[in-house]
Order: C-alpha cells, then sequence, then structure tokens
C-alpha cells in the first residue's frame, strides 16, 4: 500500500506534468493556429502576398534565435522563475497580436511573442528532465510531452480553421491570456525553485548563436522567396562564419551556453541530426497540405482545418502506449517502425493532384502521418537527452528545441524553394498542386535521410546501453 509520503509526491509530479503540457501546448498551438486563419490575416492587416509569409517567419527566427539563450538561463537563474518569466512574455505578447491593428505591429509582437517561447520551451523539457526519473517514469512524460507537440499542431490548424470562419483569427491569440495568468500562478504554487548554477552568462556565445542562427533562418527563407541572389549567399555565408565563430567561443568559454561535450554522445547527435529532417518533413506536411485542401480542393477554413482530423485519430493513443510498446518491443523498433510509416506516408501524399479523392490521396495517409508522429516524436526527445547531467538539462533540452526549430523554420524554407523549381508556365490549381506535390516528395527523401541516420547512430547506442544495463544485474549477482 503506498505511503502518505509517495502518495503526496506523486500527485505532486502530476501538477507538474500537468502544468508543463499545458504550457507547450500553448506554445505549439500558436504556431499552427495561425496558419488556417491566413488568409482573413492578409485581408484585415493589408498584408502583401510576400509579407505575409513573415506573420510565421518573425516568430520563427526569434524563437530560433534565443533558444539556446532561453535553455541557458534556466540553468543560472532558475527554471521556475525563467519559466514565470517566458509564460508573462507569451502570454502579453499573445494579447498584443490579438489586438492588432497593423501588419507592422502584428509582426513586431510576433517576435516579441517567439521571444517568449525561446525561455518557455526549453524550461518545459528541463523540468520535466528534473522532475521525473530516469527510466519508465520519464519515458512516460516525455510520450505525453512528445504527444501534446504533435497533437497541439494538428489541433491548433482545426481551431485555427473554425476560429477564422465562425468568430475571428484573433481568439486563438487573446485565449492565452486566462491560460497564461493560470499557468504562473500554478508554476509560483507547484513547481519549487531549482538549483540555481552560479556563473554569468556566456554572452559572446549567446550573441553569435543568436546572429548566427537568425541569419541562417533568414537566408533560407529569403532564398524562397526572392530566389538565390548575392544577398541570400552573403546572408548565408554570414550564417556560417557566426555559427563558425559560435563553435569556438564554446570550446573555451568556462560555461558554455552550449556545452559541446553534449555531442560526444552519438546517440544524442543523431538525434538531433535526426530531429532536425524529421520535422523539416512534418512541418511541410502541414503547409503544404493546408495549401492543396483550401487552393487545389477548395475547402473553406473550417472545412480545411477538420479535414486535419485523421492525422490525430490515432496520434493520442499511439503516443500514449509508447511506454508499453517500447517495454514489450524495445525503443529501437518503434523508432524504425514509426519512421517507416512516415516514408509510406509522405510518398503516398505526393501522389495526389488536382481531382484527387480526398479520403484515398489525403485522408488515408494522414492517419499514417499520426502513427509516424506519434511513434517517432518520444524516441526521439529521449534520445536528445539520454545520459545528461542535471547541470546540463537546460543546455540539452535548448540543442533538442533548437534542433526542432532548425526544422520548422529552414526545412520550411527548403521544401518551399524545391516546390518551386520547375513550376514556371502553371497557374492556379495546377500551380499549387505541382508545388505541393514536389514538396512531399522531397519530404519523403528528408524521412528517408533520419531513417539512415538514426540506424547509423541512435540503433546502435541504444542497443549497447540495453545491453550494459542487462549485464549490470549480473555482475553484482556475481
Amino acid at each position: 500500500m503506498p505511503s502518505e509520503q509517495s502518495t503526496t509526491a506523486h500527485t505532486h509530479k502530476t501538477a507538474i506534468l500537468a502544468i508543463i503540457l499545458v504550457s507547450y501546448v500553448m506554445i505549439v498551438l500558436d504556431i499552427s493556429v495561425v496558419l488556417t486563419g491566413l488568409p482573413k490575416i492578409h485581408h484585415e492587416l493589408g498584408f502583401t502576398d510576400a509579407g505575409l509569409a513573415w506573420v510565421q517567419s518573425a516568430y520563427t527566427l526569434t524563437f530560433g534565435g534565443f533558444l539556446l539563450l532561453g535553455a541557458r538561463a534556466g540553468d543560472i537563474l532558475g527554471r521556475r522563475r525563467m519559466f514565470v518569466v517566458g509564460m508573462t512574455i507569451f502570454t502579453v505578447a499573445s494579447v498584443a497580436i490579438g489586438a492588432s491593428q497593423s501588419s507592422a505591429w502584428m509582426l513586431s509582437w510576433r517576435a516579441v511573442q517567439g521571444l517568449g517561447s525561446a525561455i518557455l520551451a526549453p524550461t518545459t523539457l528541463a523540468l520535466l528532465q528534473t522532475t521525473f526519473d530516469e527510466g519508465e517514469e520519464r519515458v512516460r512524460a516525455v510520450s505525453l510531452y512528445s504527444a501534446a507537440a504533435g497533437v497541439s499542431a494538428t489541433v491548433g490548424l482545426v481551431v485555427g480553421g473554425l476560429l477564422a470562419d465562425w468568430l475571428s483569427w484573433r481568439v486563438g491569440f487573446l485565449i492565452n491570456l486566462p491560460i497564461g495568468i493560470a499557468m504562473v500562478i500554478a508554476a509560483r504554487v507547484c513547481i519549487h525553485e531549482t538549483h540555481k548554477r552560479p556563473g554569468a552568462f556566456d554572452l559572446p556565445g549567446a550573441v553569435a548563436s543568436t546572429l548566427g542562427m537568425g541569419a541562417f533562418v533568414y537566408g533560407f527563407i529569403r532564398s524562397a522567396q526572392a530566389g538565390w541572389d548575392p544577398l541570400t549567399f552573403a546572408t548565408l555565408f554570414a550564417a556560417l562564419l557566426l555559427l563558425g565563430a559560435f563553435v569556438l567561443i564554446e570550446r573555451q568559454a568556462r560555461q558554455p551556453i552550449l556545452p559541446l561535450r553534449l555531442f560526444a554522445d552519438i546517440e544524442r547527435s543523431g538525434a538531433y541530426g535526426a530531429r532536425v529532417l524529421y520535422i523539416s518533413a512534418m512541418v511541410g506536411f502541414f503547409f503544404f497540405t493546408t495549401l492543396y485542401l483550401q487552393q487545389v480542393a477548395g475547402l473553406r477554413p473550417a472545412l480545411a482545418g477538420l479535414a486535419f482530423v485523421p492525422a490525430t485519430m490515432l496520434h493520442v493513443p499511439v503516443a500514449i502506449v509508447v511506454p508499453r510498446l517500447i517495454r514489450r518491443f524495445g525503443r529501437n523498433t518503434i523508432l524504425i517502425v514509426g519512421m517507416l510509416t512516415g516514408i509510406v506516408a509522405m510518398g503516398w501524399l505526393s501522389q495526389a493532384g488536382v481531382g484527387s479523392n480526398y479520403w484515398t490521396a489525403v485522408a488515408l495517409p494522414m492517419v499514417l502521418i499520426g502513427i509516424s508522429q506519434g511513434l517517432t516524436l518520444s524516441p526521439l526527445t529521449s534520445s536528445g537527452v539520454a545520459r545528461v547531467d542535471h547541470a546540463d538539462a537546460g543546455a540539452a533540452s535548448g540543442a533538442v528545441n533548437v534542433a526542432h526549430q532548425i526544422g520548422s523554420s529552414v526545412g520550411l524554407g527548403v521544401l518551399i524553394a524545391i516546390a518551386a523549381i520547375g513550376s514556371s508556365g502553371l497557374t492556379g490549381a495546377d500551380l499549387t498542386a505541382y508545388r505541393v506535390s514536389h514538396a512531399f516528395e522531397a519530404g519523403t527523401v528528408m524521412l528517408v535521410a533520419t531513417l539512415v541516420i538514426s540506424i547509423l547512430t541512435i540503433v546502435p547506442a541504444a542497443r549497447r546501453q540495453a545491453q550494459s544495463q542487462e549485464a549490470a544485474p549480473t555482475e553484482c549477482a556475481a
């Protein structure tokens, strides 16, 4: 029979997990809720066609650029404190976005909202790592965390479409006010402040990583809009120089913002690379399927949002049973099956065109996409923070989120650029269908590369870890 102390500890952890999941849902939801509302935003705030892309880009640039600084701040200043700071910035920016009366105002506050997310996202994952013990308890928590991320991305498209048609796209941002206030209060009540590490910020590293990431993301986004002109090449070259300088700074810094020892583990390094490619393909799925449903299939925003329901049908159940599946079949098996399912689904989607039947060309592969995300994201997250010391929890979670954000922003820019190749002369639905098909073909290639990286890095390392754990009891018995 469980003691009163163990019951209290369990209740405390459950409350913290709820705070972490709700907060992360807010972050991911706001990334996708805006997509199906873009036509209404375009009309109400007077965006140009090219400027409309910055509704997402302004957010992803600051989110990706400040992630490492946000993660390191949690290590030094305390994770509860930075959770409250990040949530406050995110909530205030959400209200300002909902009240936008001009495109410039909205883009400015979307950038501020990205800063809030950059502080909040790595802090939530670090709190998860330090609250739940490594093993089955953490696997379950990470599975729920990954499920929340995947489902929120899809639900955001559904909710965004419904709100844009029935109420206003603004509601999707204004609703963050009561939720944000509740999360700040809950955090102060339920979360104990973590141990603060003495020392100062690695400001040179923070500046180099922020500018380097920002330039890298901007360069690829610009290439999709303006082509590969001298300014695009100059931006990407500057990004490489800044990121190279960042690596040199981190090698010499006494307290680096991103300890390079995180990459000494081949499983973690492989997980970061695999996550970039996997998320690139999945963000491409959401973006280009939205275009297909509205511009080729001719659905209104509300129906286009509801058309994503097949992608969520099995995502949650699969993600929830992942810990049980891992115990029975092993983490490697689940990861590989998830990636293979995604490859089949993305290849299937690439066949959709003008006049294709929604149920057979879109809905059925969507179901497989949901299964793939449910099976894949949890093992990738676990591998990204495997065997990390508590002192580096914030840095490791920052690396996971940076990989995720690179996939979300740079990956999408790459797919948009690839989709435009050879499309001159096409117009209307034929043009959109051509670009969507080519984007999904490129996404399929990305998922194949993800599988190869996983087989070469994550699978062998995880197998060695499992074997060492099996050998340990035998040695003790001897």
